[in-house]
């Protein structure tokens, strides 16, 4: 057993050095074998991919177990984001476009990008919370949408302009002044923000991508308590 384990972290201390000659500039904060393909998950930053045991290739995507019907890849994610609990009073919630939903007791904060589908979805779903503080952060990693998050927080009306264009698919009159996006952007770098819309709810936690309205009510009943 110890002989095995030994060659094990042997293998994976040779694989970390292989990997930081093409990452010099980079933290690799997770190298591990996978129980598929004799791939190792390495994760830097906000990205996770796979390599072969000989460094000769990298592979990114999503990994499907077929019979599970499984998306590892993005379970794995989830693992890694769960792990990385948020206090979300160390964001900058006042530059959040805010909504107060009846005793806005309960707090919510989603990080959005404006042209990301799942995130119209979300806030669809989100008309049917109540009792609910929700800020959003905008957060732009799809091409072409900084330029609409952007004219969105530089409107009169934040939040009109945001319901406007999320649920009626109004375009807002174009404007433009200086932004914290650039900040929204490295704080979801920071954690490891990788898809939109991100959740974090009252007790830290994250959830990476768009919740039914019933999931969300759960949640913040759960953290809440």
């Amino acid at each position: 057993m110890y002989l095995l384990s030994s060659a094990a972290h042997a293998d994976e201390a040779s694989l970390k050095k292989s990997l930081e000659a093409y990452f010099p500039n980079e933290k690799i904060e997770i190298l591990k074998k996978t129980p598929f393909l004799e791939l190792y998950e390495v994760v830097i930053g906000d990205q996770l991919f796979y390599v072969d045991e000989k460094v000769n290739y990298i592979f990114t995507g999503h990994i499907f177990d077929l019979k599970t019907e499984k998306n590892i890849t993005e379970e794995r994610l989830q693992e890694i984001i769960n792990a990385r609990r948020v206090d979300i009073y160390s964001l900058p919630l006042g530059l959040a476009i805010k909504e107060v939903k009846g005793s806005g007791k309960r707090k919510l904060v989603i990080f959005s990008d404006p042209n990301c589908g799942y995130c119209k979805r979300l806030e669809k779903e989100l008309v049917n919370v109540t009792n609910v503080t929700i800020y959003t952060l905008l957060y732009p990693i799809l091409n072409g949408s900084k330029e609409v998050a952007k004219t969105i927080w530089c409107s009169d009306d934040r939040l009109k302009t945001w319901n406007n264009f999320m649920l009626k698919a109004i375009r807002p009159t174009e404007t433009n002044c200086k932004t914290p996006i650039d900040t929204f952007l490295q704080i979801g770098k920071k954690y490891g923000f990788m898809s939109t819309p991100t959740i974090i709810f009252a007790d830290g936690t994250v959830v990476a991508g768009m919740m039914s309205a019933e999931m969300i009510e759960k949640k913040l009943s759960a953290s809440t308590n």
